[in-house]
């Protein structure tokens, strides 16, 4: 059977910062941006600037073709348009050392590649539900959080720590570095997820449904679980995956 991607909606002119000062100006006031648009081979002192900026302050940029800035029905755009961030991030080693004074064992999830904002919407409802003290994402390669995704999620994106990070890789190194073990979700793993032991601090690595968890990331966690099923299929929605493993985590810490 074909799968259609659903076309992504297009963002709200009130959540759009239009053209090159105003984005700039954006930026240095602290506004809390999900990425910047800059278009292709676009160049000059305040294209640099918005550049350098968006750098100290982790906006991601992307170079995007004219039709892209075009797409969003507004005019005067310079080649330069800002998405206004619907959740505020928050620096992972932050809400590690919070949940540790605390007196909590940590519990993260890191998203690899989901791109349905539904998906990722309906993870963090689940998430928050279950305990989860922070999510992880890429600055790039995941459904926008936008207007559909925290009402997917039913507010649960505003009251759940999100750690926007630009590498994945890192964020591994920096949970290791914290004393969290890293398991990485695997349909074919050897190990059930009701053998583990959730209780430790640990995080949880979830794959698209396309492609799974990226090799690479795959290689440096410390070991791969899988979800036990009656019968031979493809694969869960990841979503539901997600919901399944977490339920495990919350019943072991319940105990």
């Amino acid at each position: 059977m074909k799968h259609f991607r659903k076309q992504a909606s297009r963002p709200k002119k009130s959540s759009l910062i239009i053209g090159r000062m105003n984005v700039l100006e954006a930026i240095r006031s602290g506004q809390y941006l999900d990425r910047i648009y800059i278009q292709q081979n676009l160049h000059g002192d305040v294209i640099e600037e918005i550049r350098q900026q968006a750098f100290l302050h982790q906006i991601p940029v992307n170079k995007v073709p004219v039709e892209k800035l075009n797409g969003f029905n507004i005019e005067n755009h310079e080649g330069c348009v800002a998405l206004i961030a619907k959740v505020q991030y928050q620096d992972l080693q932050q809400v590690i050392s919070h949940v540790v004074d605390s007196g909590k064992s940590p519990l993260v999830l890191i998203l690899d590649g989901i791109t349905d904002v539904r998906n990722v919407g309906g993870i963090a409802r689940t998430a928050h539900c279950c305990g989860v003290h922070a999510i992880v994402i890429p600055d790039k390669g995941v459904g926008a959080l936008n207007e559909e995704a925290i009402l997917t999620s039913a507010g649960a994106l505003e009251k759940i720590a999100v750690c926007r990070v630009n590498s994945l890789m890192k964020a591994v190194d920096e949970l290791h570095l914290n004393g969290i073990k890293v398991f990485a979700s695997e349909m074919t793993a050897a190990k059930d997820i009701a053998t583990v032991d959730f209780t430790e601090p640990c995080a949880i690595v979830m794959g698209s449904e396309e492609k799974g968890v990226h090799p690479a990331l795959m290689k440096i966690c410390d070991e791969k679980i899988m979800i036990p099923m009656a019968n031979n299929f493809e694969s869960l929605n990841v979503s539901v995956a997600t919901g399944m493993i977490l339920y495990e985590v919350m019943r072991q810490r319940l105990k």
